[in-house]
């Protein structure tokens, strides 16, 4: 699923213009966004936890060259889910099975 078929279903559900379901989507996504940027975490109820991770520095290997590297220490968005989804998830398996 992409962006725009996001965006289509809003459209579609909600019953807003297009251009209004993009700028809802824009502004949610771009809300998720700065809040991980300033280092927050992103907790929405039953659904999952966006957090902000660092990870420090590690020896790598460039499988080019073989040559060693050193891999310098960045900041990682994990999620995870909620019981709730991982629950509905779950349950989505069995009736496709």
């Amino acid at each position: 699923m992409t962006k725009a078929d996001i965006v289509s279903e809003v459209y579609e559900k909600v019953g807003l213009s297009k251009k209004e379901a993009t700028d809802i989507v824009e502004t949610v996504l771009d809300t998720i966004k700065d809040t991980l940027k300033s280092g927050e975490t992103v907790k929405i109820a039953g659904f999952g936890n966006f957090v902000i991770r660092g990870k420090g520095s590690r020896k790598g290997r460039n499988p080019k060259t073989g040559e060693n590297i050193e891999i310098t220490p960045r900041k990682v968005v994990t999620f995870k889910p909620s019981m709730i989804f991982k629950d509905f998830v779950d349950k989505g398996k069995e009736e496709t099975a």
